[in-house]
């Protein structure tokens, strides 16, 4: 589903290290783009660098997926991105009480198109999604999804999660994490731009309220070792289960889950939850 936040690593990014990119490559030949100008230029849809130069640069834990967005993706993002999406510029907070009338908000860092996003939030309409991603068409997919089927929980975030967590995110602010299916970067050279860090772990439970839940899933068994060892290391957090915890009704089938089911690949999921005692760290 995801393959779309970013690693808190500090270092300068490498010259394989990929970009942020929000727009879109492959468009038709009178589109904004194949015209060198930009897919929303009123402003009223995802920037393609939303942070700009407001932020150090870092490696990344995401690439770019440049793919067409349709006709409906983008006619989605026009009317719905002014009240239902925002830029990840790093330059103001998000109120969450205001932008989800008062709901409980929990952050999904990578949704893809966004299918199993809509389901979760059809599930559960008593609880705001947060939904981060970088992928123009995923981003206007979801909208129109969350349009079609009345779901008025759900909001859409264009950039770098990191920058999201650190400057827009308030501490104890959310009510849950989910990672689902983040890029595993299986090369070993390229392990350090995997999400699931403890500098990033250590960020993002700072943003989390006592009691808040941590919902990670991988098909790669190389990655949900290294999730476990990592989640079971942060001092705030608790594992709901010895180990990996068994599949949740709650969390939908994904076509990418499915795609990996079918290679013989195994599911793990690890739910882990802030806990409660009062003087845990936060950032």
């Amino acid at each position: 589903m995801s393959e779309n936040s970013t690693t808190p690593a500090t270092a300068t990014p490498e010259p394989d290290a990929p970009e942020a990119v929000s727009s879109v490559a492959a468009q038709p030949a009178d589109s904004p783009q194949r015209r060198g100008g930009p897919m929303f230029p009123d402003g009223t849809g995802p920037a393609a660098d939303p942070a700009g130069s407001h932020h150090e640069r870092r490696i990344r834990s995401f690439q770019p997926r440049r793919s067409r967005v349709s006709p409906s993706q983008a006619d989605a993002l026009r009317r719905l991105w002014p009240t239902w999406g925002r830029d990840i510029d790093g330059l103001s907070r998000i109120d969450l009480d205001a932008f989800f009338d008062g709901l409980p908000v929990v952050l999904e860092i990578g949704f893809g198109m966004g299918e199993a996003t809509a389901q979760m939030a059809a599930a559960d309409p008593a609880t705001g999604i947060l939904a981060c991603d970088v992928h123009t068409p995923g981003q206007g997919n979801l909208l129109g999804l969350a349009e079609r089927n009345g779901l008025s929980n759900v909001r859409v975030v264009n950039g770098d999660a990191i920058i999201l967590l650190r400057e827009m995110l308030a501490p104890a602010s959310l009510a849950g994490l989910r990672v689902f299916f983040p890029d595993p970067w299986p090369k070993k050279r390229h392990h350090k731009r995997r999400l699931i860090q403890p500098e990033f772990l250590a960020l993002a439970t700072s943003r989390l309220a006592p009691g808040a839940l941590v919902h990670c899933a991988t098909d790669w068994e190389p990655y949900a070792e290294q999730m476990l060892e990592v989640l079971s290391a942060e001092p705030t957090l608790e594992n709901l289960h010895s180990g990996y915890a068994p599949r949740p009704d709650f969390r939908p089938l994904t076509k990418f889950e499915g795609q990996g089911l079918e290679k013989g690949h195994v599911v793990h999921d690890l739910l882990f939850r802030r806990r409660e005692e009062p003087g845990a760290p936060a950032a």
